[in-house]
């Protein structure tokens, strides 16, 4: 059986979003990241960077939300999480869910651990830093209104959802402190709710226990 070894709203949302649209059987392992559980030496040993999502899959054992993303639909491709092989709608799929943890993650980590990022506990570094990454953030979500906004369809990759979609809310409810969060945008906005308003979708925040209003 499948495992999902995740945090409650963590990087882990996406994974447990699309196993719950896939449905099949799968187990849920919280990690107690408040215990530090993520550091241990059996942890370390399914992720050495000490981070969840981890999914296992029989003897395939992988960390990364884009690329567990992408497993999960190649593996279940009755789903209809990714487009055909081969296709210019496939490569966009890649695109997308690499701009969303190369760019768009990349930038709210910023926000969000700005020591790591060059703050080094100074107050006044970490607050710049996160002024940036914020400012970061909103301009690229306001690329994906636009991209809504050209094709007019009610998903990033056109009519049908996909893998991308459930990663796109992730990111945007992380936005929920901005001063411009994701949910304010028009086109994102509307985008959202829609993904939230998937059965699968809600099962998961309501498994996860996640505290309302959910974006």
């Amino acid at each position: 059986m499948l495992q999902l070894f995740y945090g409650p709203g963590n990087a882990s949302l996406t994974p447990h979003m699309l196993l719950e649209e896939i449905g099949v059987p799968y187990q849920l392992r919280l990690v107690d990241r408040a215990g530090g559980e993520q550091h241990t030496p059996e942890f370390r040993k399914l992720n050495p960077n000490g981070l969840v999502p981890v999914l296992v899959d029989g003897d395939l054992v992988l960390y990364e939300t884009a690329a567990i993303a992408m497993h999960l639909a190649d593996t279940h491709p009755s789903a209809g999480l990714a487009p055909a092989l081969g296709t210019g709608e496939r490569a966009h799929f890649y695109k997308w869910l690499v701009w969303m943890t190369n760019s768009v993650q990349t930038a709210l980590l910023g926000y969000f651990h700005p020591e790591s990022y060059g703050g080094d506990g100074d107050a006044a570094r970490e607050a710049a830093i996160k002024a940036s990454a914020e400012a970061r953030a909103g301009r690229l979500f306001d690329q994906l209104g636009a991209e809504l906004a050209r094709h007019g369809k009610p998903w990033l990759l056109g009519d049908r959802y996909s893998a991308a979609d459930a990663f796109a809310l992730m990111l945007g409810r992380w936005t929920r402190s901005f001063a411009r969060p994701a949910r304010t945008l028009p086109n994102v906005g509307p985008y959202m709710q829609r993904v939230l308003e998937r059965p699968a979708v809600q099962r998961t925040f309501e498994q996860e226990n996640l505290a309302q209003p959910w974006i």
